[in-house]
C-alpha cells in the first residue's frame, strides 16, 4: 500500500511518519534517491529509503527480512564509507518465529545503528566527515549522471 504526504507516494505508513517528521523539522531529505548503491551478490543494487543533508542513509524496517539483514551485511561489506542506519516499527521485533536475536542485537552485531518509529534528532543534526558525506551522495546520483551522459 503507497501511503501519500506532501504529493509524494511512500512505500509504507513508516516512511510516511518518517517524511513527515523531517519535513515538520525542516529538514530537507530526498526520498529514494535517484541513484542505486551498487553492490555483488553477484550483482545488484540497493534503493536507499531516505538521505539525509548530512549523507546518513535512513532505512525504515517494519519487518526485517533474512535478504534484507544478507543485503545490509554485503553492501556495508562492499562500501564501508557509508552510514546506513534503521528506523524499525520494533526494534525488539524477533528475526525469526524459533530465533531469540531481534532485529536490535542483529543491528549491535553487525554495527549498525537504529532506532524504533522515529529518527532521533542527534542523527540530523551530526555531522559525518567528508568521505562519508560525498560517497553517500556520488552513490545515491550516479544514475542521474549515466542517463544524462
Amino acid at each position: 500500500m503507497r501511503k501519500t504526504f506532501n504529493q509524494r507516494a511512500y512505500r509504507s505508513g513508516l516512511e510516511d511518519k518518517i517524511a513527515k517528521e523531517l519535513a515538520l523539522q525542516g529538514v530537507r531529505f530526498q526520498y529514494e534517491p535517484p541513484g542505486w548503491v551498487p553492490y555483488s551478490r553477484p550483482q545488484s543494487k540497493y534503493k536507499p529509503d531516505f538521505l539525509l543533508p548530512n549523507g546518513i542513509i535512513i532505512e525504515t524496517k517494519g519487518q526485517f527480512l533474512s535478504s534484507d539483514r544478507s543485503k545490509h551485511k554485503l553492501i556495508k561489506e562492499q562500501h564501508p564509507d557509508l552510514d546506513i542506519r534503521f528506523v524499525f516499527s520494533n526494534s525488539k521485533s524477533r528475526i525469526g518465529k524459533k530465533s531469540k536475536t531481534t532485529y536490535a542485537m542483529w543491528c549491535e552485531r553487525n554495527g549498525f545503528l537504529y532506532a524504533d518509529k522515529s529518527i532521533p534528532p542527534e542523527w540530523i543534526q551530526e555531522k559525518l566527515s567528508k568521505t562519508q558525506l560525498n560517497k553517500a551522495t556520488e552513490l545515491c546520483k550516479r544514475e542521474v549522471k549515466q542517463k544524462k551522459s
